[in-house]
């Protein structure tokens, strides 16, 4: 008799080297100067949650049949209800984009290690994302820095969220330029093998250096300014609000694996908030047909002042 484990690790091998083999024999076109080119829009909307449901603990991958099914279901929860009494609603369903579909190697959850598809997370960073939600009207400090309009950090911005899951990424001698459209966010990343920036120089997206690794793109991102969420986005479960702190590390890889597929993963370490280190698997797919407008975060500029007047008001009424 084989043992459930042994089928799984032997169904994630055989996909794995499904994937290996379509990768090498797959090569990508190049830039002027050289590189492998990554150029062009891309999305990655999907329904696959970001951590392994509980009911899927022991399940890496789902079948055909079940990624189809779970299709099913999420499209007939995307309807439009009005909202319970004394509720002010949310938007409609045009506003939304978060995809139909799980992602193509219908992998149970983005995060891919732990095996069990679950972050590590320190009990201490858990009590701090609980208390910033449970004093959001004391300050603004508490509120979600993507609520505020500053950004969605690193790596935050590639996780799938509600809407807005376009990136633009633009290549020149020596330089990468990965363009978020949520926030408008432009990274300019270099190539050349500069060393990072000093120590205390830090900012709320770090310090990225990028490298070719054949034809992945790496990019090394240090010097946190510890101020920011690794998570903003509520698709990211009860890792929205998790916090940084200035030890953490990002390694970002980009492989451009056939024409319209840039497999992204990235692996995340931050000894203060995490037992370990862990990592996100998640494919970008090109969209050559997607439009890029302007995300002016205007509602979030009005939404911090009412959150905290609406807040000061209650506090005067109890008195």
């Amino acid at each position: 008799m084989i043992h459930r484990p042994l089928i799984i690790l032997i169904a994630a091998a055989s996909l794995a080297a499904g994937q290996a083999a379509a990768t090498k024999s797959w090569i990508p076109a190049r830039t002027a100067d050289g590189q492998p080119d990554l150029q062009g829009v891309w999305t990655n909307a999907t329904i696959t949650p970001f951590e392994r449901p509980a009911e899927l603990a022991n399940k890496p991958f789902l079948t055909e049949k079940e990624a189809a099914e779970l299709e099913k279901q999420s499209a007939k929860s995307k309807v439009d209800r009005p909202p319970a009494a004394g509720d002010v609603g949310t938007y409609n369903q045009v506003w939304f984009d978060s995809g139909t579909k799980v992602v193509g190697t219908r992998q149970t959850s983005l995060v891919v290690d732990p095996p069990d598809g679950k972050v590590p997370v320190k009990p201490a960073a858990e009590a701090k994302r609980d208390y910033d939600l449970a004093h959001i009207g004391d300050s603004y400090e508490h509120m979600s820095v993507w609520d505020r309009c500053i950004t969605r950090g690193v790596p935050g911005r590639m996780f799938p969220a509600g809407y807005n899951n376009a990136y633009q990424i633009l290549q020149s001698p020596g330089y990468v330029v990965i363009m978020s459209e949520m926030i408008h966010d432009a990274r300019v990343i270099p190539l050349d093998g500069r060393a990072h920036a000093p120590a205390d120089v830090r900012s709320w997206d770090g310090d990225s250096r990028g490298h070719w690794d054949g034809n992945t793109l790496v990019v090394d991102t240090t010097n946190f300014n510890g101020k920011g969420w690794i998570a903003t986005s509520a698709a990211t479960g009860r890792i929205k609000g998790i916090p940084q702190s200035e030890a953490l590390h990002v390694v970002e890889r980009f492989t451009r694996t056939e024409p319209g597929t840039i497999q992204y993963e990235v692996t995340i370490d931050d000894p203060n908030v995490y037992t370990k280190p862990w990592k996100v698997s998640i494919p970008l797919t090109r969209d050559a047909q997607y439009v890029i407008y302007e995300y002016a975060c205007q509602e979030g500029n009005e939404a911090v002042e009412n959150i905290l007047r609406g807040a000061r008001a209650k506090e005067q009424a109890a008195r």
